[in-house]
């Protein structure tokens, strides 16, 4: 009788932990991954729970290997080396550039320019990896990654500030009370809060807006910035969202900024490369036209 093969680890589990054990900080191995701290430390947790040990001894400033952890985490980072070794050697397309992004950032700001690059530098094939899970820059054979967070990223990365995060919020004009040219909190007692991931509604009533969000508030929630956004467009209620991501919509009339005041979000937006990229001539080209171009709405 055939033996099943057991079950593996998360990836992103696997990816996380062996993050972690190089740096013994998960704030370290986040900004690496490109991801919260908390998502990191809830991946060891659960890699933890899964296999039943202790990995890490958490100190008050950092992390310490336990016995076994520093034996999986030497066997892991061997095992990520053959991973990456074994598809460097399947690929043969050495113009092929991959970008790592969030779905949001892909569809709301780099999609409808995406031709304008394609028609200005043909000979680069662009592999576009819209996920907010974990990317790797050597697992994944990430070239180019656009994420939040604070610089530095990591050794061996290169962060370009791309955009500062200003956090505005937003809603159709369709629900913007005729004869109303300065809306306050009050004006949308009867709308629906739309809540992406990053739930930044409470946060930003207190700091902007000197609110409280009414627990008798109708409030709806989507697992991405860029449904909250359409949402928002189809007349649905207020969202909140990063201003470039919006710029675009809100030029075109079809959103207007609800209040007039913005938050100052904690992590800017940032172009990441490796310092030593594998194909360096169109990794420099393609870095280039995304700074270049970060002033368009």
């Amino acid at each position: 009788m055939k033996r099943l093969p057991r079950r593996l680890p998360p990836l992103n589990a696997l990816r996380a932990f062996e993050a972690s054990a190089r740096h013994l900080n998960f704030r370290l191995a986040a900004e690496e991954l490109g991801v919260t701290q908390a998502a990191v430390a809830q991946h060891v947790r659960g890699l933890e729970a899964d296999l039943g040990i202790r990995l890490f001894e958490r100190l008050p400033r950092s992390l310490a290997l336990t016995t076994p952890g520093r034996s999986y985490a030497t066997r892991l980072r061997r095992a990520f080396e053959m991973i990456t070794e074994a598809t460097a050697t399947l690929r043969q397309e050495p113009e092929r550039l991959t970008i790592s992004l969030s779905p949001t950032f892909a569809s709301k700001w780099l999609l409808p320019r995406l031709p304008e690059l394609s028609k200005a530098h043909p000979e680069i094939e662009l592999r576009i990896l819209a996920t907010e899970e974990l990317s790797n820059f050597q697992s994944d054979g990430v070239d180019i990654a656009v994420r939040q967070g604070r610089p530095p990223f990591g050794p061996g990365l290169v962060a370009d500030l791309l955009f500062e995060q200003e956090v505005v919020a937003v809603c159709s004009p369709t629900i913007v009370p005729q004869g109303i040219s300065s809306p306050t909190f009050e004006t949308f007692d009867d709308c629906t809060f739309l809540n992406d991931a990053h739930d930044l509604w409470s946060e930003f009533a207190e700091r902007v807006l000197r609110r409280t969000i009414p627990a008798s508030a109708r409030q709806m929630r989507f697992s991405q910035t860029s449904l909250a956004i359409d949402a928002a467009i189809a007349g649905q209620g207020l969202a909140l969202a990063s201003r470039f991501l919006v710029e675009g919509d809100l030029q075109a009339g079809r959103l207007v900024q609800a209040f007039p005041h913005a938050m100052r979000a904690g992590v800017n937006a940032y172009v990441i490369t490796l310092r030593k990229p594998r194909h360096p001539a169109s990794t420099a080209v393609v870095r280039e036209w995304l700074l270049r171009h970060r002033n368009d709405v």
